[in-house]
């Protein structure tokens, strides 16, 4: 075993509880500022509000079930499940210049800013990372 393969081993328990705790984080903010996520559901999606809350159910209940070896996989299945279920609202944010950023500062607010662009990648990213508790022997960190 290599010096990088024996260190993402054991980062991968770690990262879980990190990665967990980060999604009820996330899912929690849906409820406080429920109108800030709402100003990226694209306008084409019905009932903004209740997609924002219904997200933020799924993103705090997944990142619950990631920390616990029982519910784990399912739970990583479930948080690549939202991650594409929620990328056209970060495409809209990208590309959508009729949206309101509200608090957003104004250097964020230009719709071709690199922030806004860097979400679309990032979300590759997160895929990647829950996809990476989904494997049958990632119990075993």
């Amino acid at each position: 075993m290599t010096v990088r393969t024996t260190l993402l081993a054991r980062s991968k328990r770690p990262l879980r509880y990190v990665m967990g705790l980060s999604y009820v984080l996330a899912g929690v903010l849906h409820f406080v500022a429920p109108e800030t996520y709402e100003r990226i559901v694209p306008p084409q999606f019905p009932r903004p509000r209740t997609l924002v809350y219904l997200s933020g159910i799924a993103e705090a209940g997944l990142g619950i079930g990631v920390l616990f070896e029982r519910t784990r996989r399912r739970s990583a299945w479930g948080l690549i499940a939202l991650l594409v279920a929620v990328f056209p609202a970060n495409v809209y944010m990208a590309t959508g210049d009729d949206f309101d950023l509200g608090d957003v500062p104004a250097q964020l607010r230009d719709p071709r800013d690199a922030a806004l662009w860097a979400r679309l990648p990032l979300q590759a990213v997160l895929v990647a990372w829950a996809w990476w508790y989904t494997d049958e022997s990632s119990g075993r960190e």
